[in-house]
C-alpha cells in the first residue's frame, strides 16, 4: 500500500474500532468486581478521555487471565477530570486498597494520569511501573483547534504537559507503546529515558486489540 494510503486506512479501521468498543461499552453488564480475584501483581487500569474503564474491556480480561487482580477506579467515569485531579482519585484508590507494586496500564490521556500519580503522589511508592499506550507525554498540537477545554489541556504549552515533559525521573519505569501513525498525537508518544516500544502498524485505539501491544504489557506486569 503506498505511504499516503496506508494512514487513510490506519485512521478509518481506528475510528471503525472506537465506535465498536464504545457500542460494546454502553451494553455491557460486567462488573468491575469481576476482576479482582487472582494472587499475581496488581494491575490498575487507566482509559483514555471520554473513555470509561470498559472501553478497554478487552484487555482487562486478558490480563485477569495472565493471574492479575485488575483494578478499575469507576469514579473516574468517562475520565472528563483535569490530569491532577484524575490522578489524585487514582493515588487514593491504591492506598485505599492497601495495593502495593501497583502496575499501571493506561490508554491514551490514562498515561498522563498515571505518570502524574508516579511523580507526586506515590510518596511510599506503591506504583512500581507503567504501560501507557498511545499517551500524548509531549502533547498534540490539535488540541489548539479543540472547542472543549478538556481537549484544549493536551496542548503542548499546557502547564501541566510542560510539567509531566520536564519531570523524566519516573521515566525509566514506564513502557511507551504507540504505533507508526497517531491520528490524534503528530508529536507521537516518545518517552526520554523510558523503554519506548514502537509498533509496525497505526492508530490510536485499536493498538489497544494489537497481539504486541497486549504481549508487552503481559511481559511488563509479569517481571
Amino acid at each position: 500500500m503506498s505511504g499516503a494510503l496506508r494512514p487513510a486506512r490506519w485512521w478509518a479501521q481506528d475510528y471503525l474500532y472506537a465506535l465498536g468498543r464504545q457500542l460494546r461499552s454502553a451494553v455491557t453488564r460486567t462488573r468491575a468486581d469481576e476482576f479482582l480475584s487472582d494472587a499475581g501483581r496488581p494491575v490498575v487500569v487507566i482509559p483514555g478521555i471520554y473513555e470509561d474503564w470498559r472501553f478497554m474491556l478487552p484487555l482487562v480480561r486478558r490480563l485477569h487471565e495472565a493471574g492479575h487482580p485488575v483494578h478499575v477506579v469507576t469514579v473516574l467515569q468517562r475520565n472528563r477530570l483535569a490530569v491532577p485531579k484524575a490522578a489524585e482519585l487514582i493515588a487514593a484508590y491504591i492506598r485505599g486498597q492497601g495495593l502495593e507494586e501497583v502496575m499501571i496500564v493506561a490508554h491514551s490521556k490514562g498515561g498522563l494520569i498515571g505518570k502524574y500519580a508516579m511523580m507526586s503522589l506515590d510518596p511510599e511508592a506503591r506504583i512500581s511501573g507503567m504501560v501507557a499506550i498511545c499517551s500524548p507525554f509531549s502533547g498534540s498540537r490539535y488540541a489548539a483547534f479543540m472547542l472543549l477545554p478538556s481537549l484544549r489541556a493536551f496542548s503542548p504549552q499546557n502547564a501541566v504537559t510542560v510539567q509531566l515533559s520536564r519531570e523524566e525521573l519516573v521515566n525509566e519505569r514506564i513502557t511507551s507503546v504507540y504505533g507508526l501513525f497517531d491520528p490524534h498525537i503528530p508529536e507521537g508518544s516518545v518517552l526520554p529515558g523510558a523503554r519506548n516500544v514502537q509498533l509496525g502498524t497505526g492508530g490510536h485505539f485499536r493498538i489497544l486489540a494489537n497481539e504486541d501491544t497486549i504481549r508487552t504489557i503481559l511481559a511488563a506486569t509479569a517481571t
